[in-house]
């Protein structure tokens, strides 16, 4: 059912996915290196929308990221996986790194000002929104969960259900990654 739902919403022109999903953005990784959407090597792109040092969804969805991405580097399918800041008061580019590189070595974190991130919650159609404070962790947020693959210029190429295993979930990327032939 969730498929015929998914067919009445118009494509976006440039994606290849056929909802529209995805578009330019413009933020800042953990080395205060400005990215965009398109990858600056061409590599195919996990994203998912969360915080380093979350305790809830995040932190079964980067360590999946980082599984699916090594998984698919034993095919020579080359995949970055990218964290995009929802809470730009905990990630910033001086904080986000070390976490992200314990789960991977390859792990991009993004964050920026309050416009710049909206305008790619925008473009994913991802809703933040703060839940409550912990004293220890600081604000917890409700946030997508999806893991977006995009190819090497930023088009959403399919979304991934952070429930699936490091398989099932490389398997699907490497449908769309995998050279035909």
């Amino acid at each position: 059912m969730a498929l015929l739902c998914l067919a009445a919403i118009p494509a976006a022109a440039q994606s290849p996915f056929p909802v529209a999903i995805g578009g330019p953005y413009s933020l800042t990784d953990q080395f205060g290196q400005t990215r965009t959407q398109a990858d600056p090597d061409g590599r195919a792109q996990l994203v998912f929308f969360g915080y380093a040092n979350c305790l809830n969804i995040c932190s079964a969805a980067l360590p999946l990221m980082a599984q699916v991405v090594d998984d698919l580097a034993t095919d020579g399918i080359a995949v970055t996986p990218v964290m995009i800041t929802v809470a730009p008061d905990q990630d910033t580019v001086e904080t986000m790194g070390a976490p992200l590189a314990a789960i991977h070595p390859d792990f991009i974190g993004l964050t920026g000002d309050t416009d710049a991130l909206q305008v790619a919650y925008d473009a994913f159609s991802v809703e933040v929104e703060p839940l409550f404070q912990d004293p220890e962790y600081g604000w917890i947020y409700s946030h997508g969960s999806f893991l977006h693959l995009l190819d090497g210029d930023g088009d959403t190429l399919t979304l991934l259900p952070p429930v699936l295993d490091v398989t099932q979930a490389a398997q699907i990327a490497r449908s769309y990654l995998a050279p035909q032939g």
